[in-house]
């Protein structure tokens, strides 16, 4: 449970970084489009993966729920 949680905080710290961001914002967005509960449900997946990789995947995820950010 532990990695999940540093996963996701480190998630939302790159996803931040790369959309200009601050953290509590990046955290606001995530939640509303659904990047925070396909974080933590495909963690076991994602994990495994670079964060370049999958902030793009989220990001593109999130924009199709209505979110702003490409």
């Amino acid at each position: 449970m532990n990695d999940k949680i540093e996963y996701i905080v480190m998630f939302i710290s790159e996803f931040s970084k790369k959309h200009n961001l601050t953290g509590r914002q990046a955290y606001r967005y995530l939640k509303e489009f659904g990047g925070v509960e396909m974080l933590d449900k495909f963690y076991d997946v994602m994990h495994t993966q670079s964060f370049g990789n999958m902030v793009m995947d989220v990001t593109a995820f999130c924009h199709n729920r209505g979110g702003a950010l490409q």
